[in-house]
């Protein structure tokens, strides 16, 4: 499949999917109530879906791998600040580990994705 749009991109579908998980979470009671952790996980979500959008409109492959991975590094910054939920109780186990495994699996397919501009790169310095 051909990407025309940002939309077309998975790891930006799974981004929004994750935006939206923990847009969810932060509704709940506690959650809801505590604002610097809700705006935190909100905007690190948020980065990862913005940063690949964002990239999609780079001149080069190398600037839009440079996006990917600040996307993918919000990824990241999710899964440790759903430690913090879970410690404040904010969430229940389940609800913790379903949210973790999406931000795993969008980090995964933003590494994917990154693989392979860069070996689309190199097959086009290296015919």
């Amino acid at each position: 499949m051909k990407i025309e749009r940002f939309e077309d991109i998975e790891a930006w579908q799974l981004a929004r999917e994750l935006t939206r998980t923990v847009y969810r979470l932060t509704k709940m009671a506690g959650f809801a109530h505590d604002y610097g952790l809700k705006r935190q996980i909100q905007e690190a979500a948020g980065s990862a879906m913005h940063n690949i959008a964002e990239g999609f409109d780079a001149e080069t492959n190398a600037e839009f791998i440079r996006f990917l991975r600040y996307a993918k590094r919000s990824c990241t910054e999710v899964q440790s600040e759903l430690y913090v939920a879970l410690d404040e109780a904010y969430l229940s186990m389940t609800e913790f580990q379903d949210a973790y495994e999406q931000a795993r699996r969008t980090r995964a397919a933003i590494r994917g994705f990154i693989n392979y501009l860069k070996k689309y790169e190199s097959s086009q310095t290296n015919p």
